[in-house]
């Protein structure tokens, strides 16, 4: 009679165990981006509602990234869907080397751009030996990942293997859209690029600003385009005076709310294609 109940509660279990399953099959899945806080840097995970994995960028350092990345997604995923280079600047690409180390990546997507360094040619060498597969981007490229599509509104030109001695200006600017929500992700753009983007639809709720918010960029025609609800500024201890007062006034003054990594840490925006939450970690 005991082993009868015992196992009856257990059928009623499993039984449980499967509806509370299917209960949260059905619930509303979100897209999440974080900006994670790397130091003077860039570095972004992007999870759509389908549990693609995306990042743009790793960041000065190979072990910060790698952290960031071990603690926002699940420990026994090893594989990443895509990464993308902006452009080859330390500050931008060193973080990924340990990812590439740690994780298998499915898809890499870069301009190919050479600018001469050390650390570019050593990052062109790993991702072939990678096993993954390597595409070359700019204009008109799409990259779709179920209910997500990232259009690459730049570089203007393709790059590939095209010497060019300062690579900011050739950033990967890539928008993300998610239903009625959109993301602008320009890299290190100056305002000279960002004048060749005011006749795109770069109308978004949520900006990268430009090269930390460097005094070259994030120009006032660019904010205007652009009318973002939000700006995130990817900066941390930096000399080269990053983020400017020019561009904190220009912001504040089109009434922007302004979140930075060197103040907020983390930011995480979570969105179910129409509302957004923002989560911060300071």
């Amino acid at each position: 009679m005991k082993n009868t109940t015992l196992i009856g509660l257990i059928i009623l279990f499993l039984v449980d165990l499967i509806a509370f399953s299917f209960f949260i099959e059905l619930q509303p899945k979100n897209l999440t981006v974080s900006f994670f806080d790397v130091g003077q840097g860039d570095c972004i995970l992007i999870e759509t509602p389908q549990n693609h994995q995306i990042i743009i960028d790793g960041g000065p350092k190979s072990d910060v990234a790698l952290q960031k990345i071990y603690s926002n997604i699940p420990w026994w995923d090893k594989t990443i869907d895509l990464v993308i280079l902006t452009h080859p600047e330390s500050d931008h690409l060193r973080g990924l080397f340990s990812i590439l180390d740690n994780y298998q990546v499915e898809n890499i997507a870069w301009t190919g751009v050479d600018n001469g360094d050390e650390i570019r040619d050593q990052w062109e060498k790993i991702i072939y030996n990678e096993g993954a597969n390597v595409a070359t981007i700019n204009k008109g490229d799409k990259i779709i990942a179920s209910d997500i599509v990232l259009d690459i509104l730049g570089p203007q030109e393709d790059l590939r293997d095209k010497e060019v001695k300062e690579t900011n200006d050739t950033s990967v600017v890539a928008k993300l859209l998610f239903k009625d929500v959109s993301f602008l992700f320009p890299g290190d753009i100056s305002s000279k690029i960002e004048k060749t983007l005011i006749n795109e639809n770069i109308d978004v709720d949520v900006l990268k600003i430009p090269h930390h918010g460097s005094k070259y960029s994030t120009s006032e025609i660019f904010l205007e385009k652009t009318s973002p609800l939000m700006a995130i500024i990817q900066v941390g201890k930096n000399t080269y005076g990053h983020p400017t007062e020019e561009v904190l006034t220009r912001l504040s003054n089109s009434g922007i709310k302004i979140l930075r990594n060197d103040i907020n840490g983390d930011v995480k925006i979570v969105s179910d294609g129409k509302n957004y939450k923002i989560i911060t970690n300071k």
